[in-house]
């Protein structure tokens, strides 16, 4: 069932006379590769709706995405997550609020933070070195923290990470409810996991998901689910941060992309579940036990991870991200058993770079000198990293990807994290600091 496709289709099919947006009226697109899409490419006109006016076709499209996630209310989204999580921060927050923010959260919290004005009390998370990496969110933590801060009202945290560890949200969202708050979830890269049935999700008030990112849906498309806020609230803000001519043909690919995964596409999907746990077998990664992991997200473990994503780069197969100790791919329903072959082949060959990973846990917080309003509108200058020593962060000091900073703005860049950031080889020539 595809409510959207089907009415832009029977829109184009009419073969109307365009006197509207696009300028290519759906009869031209330069590259022949996009010539295919060039008629469902269209406008806001009556048979084709209005994204941030509500109404259909968009009401029947989106209304299947958020019962598919138990959740009341979803907003197809064309600016990535990033225009999610800036719409639910401001969703749920006043300027100069409390925030208890996840410290592994993406760089667009950050900003959007900066943007309405809040003030963030950062959640460490645990830092597990069998791993090497960061584990999922406490709820001591987080209790603990909203004891002490208890003008807070809104968590905003990353589930699944960049290397598909998964936190506890029913959990942590009791604990926040029971104070009369919120829970915020960055889910960008968990799309698929309710196809999977991975209950990861439950008790959130807002979750994004970047559809994009795992599912079968072009670049930018993503997904803001809400649950006791009114729909008319949620379109009115997103449209503050979003542009006014969303693209159809994202909006299109969402619709469906849920469609397939609904049918034949959950069983390609268990199909990758099935052998990510093979591969994982085989091969050192992260491993399913006191980790609680998505089922599709392969992170192998490697003494010198950016070395092994050359050599598998070496052989045209190309990873997510490397870090000094992981290589994280990202499998989907559309990896085929040739790929996976190729992939495996691979590794063999270089099995002498998979391994245990260094243990490299991130410096303690830096020292914040300013809101992280004022410094993203400060004057600054640009400096190579190493010339940094003292100065007061603009940006984000954030290896790219997962792009979580190990500075945030308004922090002061000192020994600890220029130690830190040349261990794990980062070495930014163009770092904004505040001018002296």
């Amino acid at each position: 069932m595809t409510p959207l496709y089907d009415a832009i289709r029977a829109y184009a099919g009419q073969n109307p006379a365009r006197f509207h947006m696009p300028g290519h009226k759906g009869k031209f697109l330069p590259a022949p590769e996009l010539q295919s899409i060039a008629p469902l490419d269209v406008t806001e006109v009556e048979p084709t709706g209005d994204l941030f006016s509500g109404g259909e076709p968009f009401d029947q499209a989106q209304a299947l995405w958020a019962r598919h996630f138990g959740m009341e209310d979803c907003l197809f989204l064309t600016g990535g997550s990033t225009l999610g999580l800036h719409a639910a921060l401001a969703l749920f927050c006043r300027p100069g609020d409390q925030v208890l923010i996840d410290r592994g959260c993406h760089r667009a919290v950050y900003n959007a933070m900066a943007l309405l004005d809040l003030e963030p009390v950062y959640l460490p998370r645990p830092w597990r070195a069998g791993e090497g990496i960061a584990g999922p969110i406490s709820p001591q933590d987080v209790e603990n923290l909203l004891d002490s801060h208890p003008n807070i009202k809104i968590i905003c945290i990353t589930s699944p990470t960049y290397s598909g560890v998964l936190s506890d949200v029913a959990k942590l969202s009791h604990l926040i409810h029971a104070r009369g708050g919120n829970l915020i979830v960055d889910g960008a890269h968990g799309a698929h996991l309710p196809f999977l049935g991975v209950d990861a999700f439950t008790g959130c008030d807002a979750l994004i998901c970047s559809a994009h990112k795992t599912l079968p849906a072009l670049g930018q498309s993503a997904l803001l689910f809400t649950n006791g806020v009114d729909p008319r609230r949620v379109r009115q803000m997103t449209s503050v941060f979003g542009s006014s001519s969303p693209s159809y043909p994202m909006m299109i690919s969402l619709d469906c992309a849920r469609d397939y995964l609904e049918g034949e596409g959950a069983e390609e999907y268990r199909r990758m579940a099935r052998r990510t746990a093979a591969l994982r077998a085989a091969f050192p990664s992260l491993q399913e036990g006191e980790l609680r992991l998505d089922p599709t997200r392969l992170t192998l473990t490697s003494p010198d991870g950016n070395a092994l994503a050359r050599a598998l780069e070496g052989e045209n197969i190309w990873p997510e991200m490397a870090d000094s100790g992981h290589v994280v791919l990202i499998l989907t329903a559309q990896d085929r058993e040739a790929d996976l072959h190729r992939l495996e082949a691979a590794l063999e060959r270089h099995r002498d770079l998979l391994g245990a990973p260094p243990i490299l846990p991130p410096p303690p917080l830096p020292q914040p000198a300013c809101s992280l309003r004022e410094a993203l509108f400060a004057p600054v200058e640009r400096l190579p990293l190493e010339n940094c020593l003292g100065r007061v962060a603009a940006g984000q000091l954030a290896p790219y990807p997962p792009g979580v900073p190990v500075v945030a703005p308004g922090e002061v860049i000192s020994e600890k994290e220029l130690a830190y950031l040349k261990e794990i080889g980062y070495n930014n020539l163009d770092v904004p600091v505040l001018c002296r």
